[in-house]
């Protein structure tokens, strides 16, 4: 655990290191980097609890200029850093070369979407608290979640910032019109805490929208199993989120008996739309489905 490695942004700020550096905010990478001091180590405490200092392993999606990561230095015992853009991994290698000599930080050019998440959290048998954290660009929020959720038992938690509309998606209650598929596939492998809310200014350059931490702690054993099936049922009762769920489901079964017959047994009523349903319900129905197809 490092006492204090300084980041880029404490030296000199990340509008004049950028332009120093002969750099932008790349907005095909949705590069907002955050400044604001007290919701980094905000942040840095989701991750990393004050019992797991000097223990946990921290997964950082995007480190961009490092304010966080050197939040994380502060707390974690490793810290991976994955950053895509080839122009910021100089900037932060020369940032924080006396981590990464120590080995207690370790930098990586990849894109989050493809990297080896468990090879990266170490070997499971260690006892370390092993935590998922980053900013989520928008566009691809919603495979970064799908990863947390692939990898949600290997996980103490998944910390991320996003969109404030995508936590009030997360955070959604059935009947709502905020509660769809995304709510379902996360919410079967995690319960989801809102951390804080995070505004424009915080970040530099600002973006358009309020922002939200959100807490990703898995349910252990997960609420639901994410079968083909599961992913079969959501996917057709939100793409089809104003039909009942006779309509919507029709097409995934051999012929109307076995629709009902399954519906049935689940305890779920076809003239209901998905948007009324809770994890547990798509839970019952998958495992009703893989029964008849089995």
């Amino acid at each position: 655990m490092t006492d204090d490695p300084t980041p880029p942004l404490r030296l000199l700020g990340a509008r004049t290191l950028l332009r120093e550096r002969g750099l932008v905010a790349k907005k095909s990478f949705g590069q907002n980097f955050l400044v604001a001091e007290q919701v980094i180590d905000r942040i840095a405490e989701a991750c990393v609890k004050d019992d797991e200092r000097g223990k946990a392993r921290v997964v950082e999606i995007g480190a961009g200029l490092g304010a966080l990561t050197a939040a994380l230095l502060r707390r974690a015992r490793h810290v991976v850093a994955i950053e895509r853009d080839r122009d910021l991994v100089p900037v932060l290698a020369e940032a924080f070369a006396g981590p990464i000599a120590q080995g207690q930080l370790s930098l990586l050019e990849a894109d989050a979407q493809t990297v080896d998440v468990p090879a990266l959290l170490g070997p499971a048998d260690d006892g370390a608290p092993r935590v998922l954290a980053g900013n989520l660009p928008y566009q691809i929020t919603g495979r970064l979640l799908q990863l947390a959720v692939t990898h949600s038992q290997r996980l103490e938690r998944a910390v991320f910032m996003v969109q404030d509309e995508v936590a009030d998606r997360l955070l959604a209650s059935p009947g709502t019109k905020e509660y769809g598929a995304l709510t379902v596939f996360v919410r079967a492998a995690f319960e989801v805490r809102r951390v804080t809310k995070v505004s424009p200014g915080s970040f530099y350059p600002s973006p358009e929208v309020t922002s939200s931490v959100v807490a990703l702690l898995p349910d252990r054993p997960p609420k639901a199993e994410e079968t083909e099936a599961f992913r079969a049922l959501v996917k057709g009762a939100f793409g089809m989120r104003r039909k009942k769920l006779k309509n919507a489901w029709r097409a995934l079964f051999a012929d109307d008996a076995a629709l009902v017959q399954a519906a049935e047994r689940a305890g779920v009523s076809l003239d209901a739309r998905g948007e009324t349903l809770d994890v547990a319900d798509f839970a019952r129905m998958a495992r009703e489905m893989g029964e008849l197809s089995s």
